[in-house]
């Protein structure tokens, strides 16, 4: 009885509804049926469109509330006022004023940040004006890399700033063409892999060995540090020689040669690019041998470890004709241009 009466009160109020909102209320109900039909069980699925639709009839006619059936009105309600927060979140969205900078340009103040943790905003921002970059001091550091508590230095910054201090030595067995054994000595400097020093003997002694580290080293230029293995063959003369020097002898533990892996990797180069390919004749004729690698080494021979360069800088040529120029006799070339 009281639907009856619901029914025949909206029909006479329909006779005083403006056409439009008749339609809108029209289009309103015809669209919950096509959600309903949709049904499968439980309660009707409303996607994203559905809820658009009746947001926007909601926005043009308020009074479409009185038809809405298959979502409470609060619901409704609440999708609106979602919709106009996300609405109002877009437009105040700034599309213009300054434009963002490059994305190579944030990945080297990125860089910059994380490879120098002392430097602020204003050093970064100066260095990048250095480089031609016109970049405000807020967008550098709007960019750089957030970091908590003091900045620290790591352990690779930390090993860096010492390396050039310390330098390591080393002997090596090598065998003539008369199955005599020569030994040679090498000095090589930590920072830079440069070998210092080589030279060959048939007798080595600590009194042969000590003069090897004079001649080495320039008495002001002499390392701090010097890392050797637990050879009988450095006495004390070597360690008086290293301590009036100025420099601190540094014995690695026993049988622990991986602590002068330096050294060992220079020997390990020495054999496996030189004389793994060469029957040695006689003394003079491996220490013309070894000079020629040293030079090739030191000036040529690039490195992974120094990215891609030698121990003593080669400077890129972009201009010029190759040249080529035969090392240990093919065994290694350099190419330069000309």
């Amino acid at each position: 009885m009281i639907g009856l009466l619901r029914f025949v009160v909206a029909v006479l109020a329909s006779a005083f509804k403006s056409k439009i909102r008749l339609e809108a209320e029209n289009a309103t109900l015809r669209h919950q049926l096509v959600v309903l039909r949709r049904k499968v069980k439980g309660r009707a699925h409303l996607t994203n469109n559905d809820r658009w639709f009746l947001v926007q009839m909601y926005r043009w006619f308020p009074l479409i509330l009185e038809v809405v059936t298959i979502v409470r009105p609060e619901t409704l309600v609440h999708w609106h006022r979602a919709g106009f927060r996300r609405f109002w979140r877009w437009k105040s969205n700034s599309r213009g004023g300054r434009p963002r900078i490059e994305i190579e340009l944030r990945a080297l103040i990125r860089q910059i940040s994380t490879e120098n943790q002392l430097w602020g905003a204003p050093r970064i921002h100066g260095e990048l004006l250095k480089l031609g970059f016109s970049v405000a001091q807020s967008t550098v550091a709007k960019y750089m890399v957030k970091r908590r508590g003091l900045p620290s230095r790591g352990w690779r910054t930390f090993l860096r700033n010492h390396a050039p201090d310390i330098a390591a030595m080393d002997l090596f067995v090598v065998p003539t063409i008369g199955f005599k054994l020569l030994y040679g000595f090498v000095i090589v400097r930590i920072d830079r892999r440069e070998l210092i020093w080589i030279n060959v003997t048939t007798n080595p002694t600590a009194e042969w060995i000590a003069r090897q580290i004079t001649e080495a080293f320039p008495w002001d230029g002499a390392p701090g540090y010097m890392i050797r293995d637990r050879d009988r063959i450095y006495g004390a003369v070597v360690t008086r020689r290293l301590r009036a020097m100025g420099i601190r002898d540094k014995p690695i533990a026993p049988a622990s040669p991986w602590q002068n892996g330096f050294a060992e990797r220079l020997i390990g180069s020495i054999r496996r690019e030189c004389l793994d390919h060469i029957i040695v004749l006689g003394e003079v004729h491996l220490r013309r041998i070894l000079k020629s690698y040293a030079q090739y080494y030191n000036g040529t021979r690039t490195h992974l470890s120094l990215n891609k360069d030698a121990p003593i800088s080669r400077s890129a040529e972009a201009a010029g004709r190759i040249q080529c120029r035969p090392i240990l006799g093919g065994l290694h070339h350099q190419y330069a241009r000309v």
